[in-house]
Order: structure tokens, then C-alpha cells, then sequence
């Protein structure tokens, strides 16, 4: 009979999701102060050099067990298959700069308000996953009904809505899933 092991398979993913549940949990202790510290990206001095970790550690940060959940679902789902596809280096520089871009923007375009959450790592990750027969010639239509309904419907709700949800870090986080998919399959894992 063959013995059955629990492997780490998608070390990237499934370290970012134990980060990002380490993250919940310190936040739970310290009644959210751990996560308007280090877990949410928001206008302060860049004096303080806390602010230039706020713009990585904002996708580890949520506000409560529902928030992680809906975004790990869709991570744990999508991320996995990416990183077999990739590599884990090439995704953890993914994660890494759409962090920084969706902290960036946010820092630079909404200074009274404070980002925390993976919806852009999964909205790019989303873009991404769509681009899986790109090598073979001619553009996926996966890709294209992905662009229009995911994306373009955040363009949508964000000039429609006005509610709590950043619609501003899933496009950015989308462009770069779009980047990524015309850049990585020249990168691919082999």
C-alpha cells in the first residue's frame, strides 16, 4: 500500500496565505491595531519607513475572516496551477510588484482612505490564469471574455458604486495579470 504524503506544492501560494491568515490573527490580538500598522496602505510621511513596507504588506492585511476567506478561495483555486505553470520564482515577483503597484496607486490616488486585502494578487492571478493556451497561437477567448466581464465590470461598479470596495486595485491588479500573461509564457517553468 502506498503511503500517502501531504506535500507543499505551490510554496509561494500556500506561504502567502499562511502570512495572510498570521496577518488575521495578529490583527484579532491587537484589536486591528497590527493591521492599520503594517496590513493597510494609506497617505503618512515617507518619513516613516513603515510606510514603505505598507506598500508590500497591504495584501497580507484584512478586515476579518470573510474578507481572507473570499479572497484565499479564489487564490488557492487559481494560484496553485499558475505556480506549477510558472515557477514559483516568476509568481512571487507577480505577487511582489502588483502589490507594490496597487500600494503605490493607492498611496498616490486616494489619500483619505486605506487599502488592505488580496483582491488585486487575485485579480491579477484571475487575468493570468486565463492566458493557458497562449503558446499555441492566436489569443485565447478565455483571456478576452475574462478582460471584459472581470475587468470591465470593475470599471463599471467603480464609476457606478460608491461603496467599500477598491475597484481601482482590481483593475491594476488585472493589467498586471495582463502584463504577465504576454510576458511569462516566454519565461515559462520547464
Amino acid at each position: 500500500m502506498k503511503k500517502l504524503v501531504i506535500r507543499y506544492n505551490a510554496p509561494v501560494v500556500l506561504s502567502f496565505a499562511l502570512l495572510s491568515l498570521l496577518a488575521l490573527f495578529l490583527g484579532q490580538v491587537t484589536d486591528g491595531r497590527s493591521t492599520a500598522l503594517l496590513f493597510s496602505v494609506y497617505r503618512a510621511p515617507l518619513s516613516d519607513p513603515l510606510t514603505y513596507f505598507r506598500f508590500f504588506g497591504h495584501v497580507l492585511g484584512h478586515s476579518g475572516y470573510s474578507h481572507y476567506i473570499g479572497n484565499m478561495l479564489l487564490l488557492l483555486l487559481v494560484g496553485p496551477g499558475l505556480e506549477e505553470k510558472y515557477g514559483s520564482r516568476p509568481i512571487l515577483i507577480a505577487i511582489v510588484v502588483t502589490a507594490f503597484l496597487t500600494g503605490l496607486v493607492q498611496f498616490i490616488f486616494s489619500p483619505g482612505s486605506a487599502l488592505l486585502g488580496a483582491s488585486g494578487i487575485v485579480f491579477m492571478m484571475i487575468v493570468l490564469s486565463s492566458f493557458t493556451d497562449m503558446g499555441k497561437g492566436g489569443i485565447p477567448l478565455t483571456m478576452i471574455l475574462v478582460v471584459v466581464l472581470y475587468l470591465g465590470g470593475e470599471i463599471s461598479d467603480g464609476l457606478k458604486n460608491a461603496d467599500n470596495v477598491s475597484h481601482l486595485t482590481h483593475i491594476i491588479g488585472g493589467v498586471c495579470g495582463l502584463f504577465y500573461g504576454f510576458y511569462l509564457p516566454k519565461h515559462r517553468k520547464r
